[in-house]
């Protein structure tokens, strides 16, 4: 999976890409799930996206997976950054009643990772407890570093309810600005357009 930047570089029409590991267990973790690996592109059009589905590198990727699973999504708010640039351009805005994404993700400072860690567990309790989401996945581009997450809510309603009334994970994010853990981060919801599963 990682070897795989190379045969990226030149795609028409896309301007952001991420090959990224997952966590094991319940899916925030120090230890990785070598079984599950995502593949992020930000697209400057729709034609582009779609262009994309003919190229070799993806064909090699979906022949030898086991199951996959695409989602398409279109961003409505993005704050921060992400490997020193903003990748996610506000196309829509939010509604209410559609199904959403988010992505967040960070760069851990050296001297904090011992602090971040010894707390995920608990962020990993707060999410597992939470109406609404109907997926979520550790992810990251080098462990134990470079972290990210991914989650699918059925609606704005029920990520608004984890982010400000679940107490566990009001009390992540307040030590997160307290002990400055991230060098780097960001926080970035989308509508969810389209969803393919496949497996063999």
């Amino acid at each position: 999976m990682g070897l795989g930047y190379r045969h990226l570089v030149h795609v028409s029409g896309l301007s952001f890409v991420k090959l990224l590991g997952t966590g094991g267990g319940s899916g925030f973790s120090l230890r990785p799930d070598f079984s599950t690996y995502g593949l992020l592109l930000v697209w400057k059009n729709a034609d582009c996206a779609e262009a994309f589905e003919d190229n070799t590198l993806l064909k090699a990727y979906k022949e030898r997976a086991f199951s996959y699973r695409k989602l398409g999504l279109q961003n409505y708010k993005s704050q921060g950054q992400w490997s020193g640039q903003q990748p996610f351009e506000a196309g829509t805005a939010m509604r209410p009643d559609a199904p959403v994404a988010i992505i967040t993700r960070a760069t851990l400072r050296w001297n904090r990772l011992w602090s971040f860690w010894r707390n995920v567990p608990k962020a990993s309790r707060s999410i597992e407890a939470a109406k609404g989401v109907t997926f979520f996945k550790g992810i990251g581009e080098w462990p134990f570093i470079q972290q990210a997450t991914i989650s699918l809510w059925t609606h704005q309603k029920a990520v608004m309810e984890f982010a400000y009334r679940q107490k566990a994970h009001a009390e992540i994010v307040k030590k997160t600005r307290q002990k400055k853990w991230y060098a780097e981060d960001l926080f970035a919801r989308f509508h969810v357009l389209d969803e393919e599963t496949h497996s063999r």
